[in-house]
């Protein structure tokens, strides 16, 4: 079984409100072979929300207490982030998930690579709050752009 990023199987759950769908994602919820989750949503944010963004380091960096999310109104969010994570973690030892596909550039999913804390768009590499517990629990994480690049080899 697989777990999802929610935005990767088209539901409206970033903080735009919006989606990133991925029809070959979609595609494996429909089939039952995958389950969604959106650890954003899990936490207890809202959709729509403020962007946010980590500040000072990753989401390793998080979890361990030396970094927060914050989201662009300056307010701290990082408890929201770290609910969602374990949340989704949760879900993924309940199916006994074999692999996580998760949306890439998010404070949460990113698994590669994270916005750099400054809402500037620039990115840098890392992984997002989510990602890291995953693989801190021996669960392994791919991104969406991974996942693609699969199905074309």
């Amino acid at each position: 079984m697989i777990v999802v990023s929610s935005c990767l199987a088209g539901l409206l759950v970033r903080y735009d409100g919006g989606h990133c769908l991925r029809n070959e994602i979609t595609k494996l919820v429909e089939e039952g072979k995958a389950i969604t989750v959106c650890p954003e949503v899990l936490g207890g944010l809202s959709t729509p929300r403020e962007p946010a963004e980590i500040i000072g380091g990753n989401g390793e960096d998080v979890l361990d207490g030396k970094a927060k999310v914050v989201n662009q109104l300056g307010k701290d969010v990082t408890d929201f982030f770290i609910k969602g994570a374990y949340a989704a973690l949760e879900k993924a030892l309940e199916i006994n998930a074999t692999i996580v596909v998760l949306k890439e550039n998010s404070p949460s999913c990113g698994s590669l690579r994270i916005y750099n804390g400054k809402f500037d768009g620039e990115k840098i590499e890392g992984m997002g709050v989510t990602a890291a517990l995953l693989r801190r629990n021996g669960i392994k994480v791919i991104s969406d752009v991974q996942f693609a690049e699969t199905l074309l080899s």
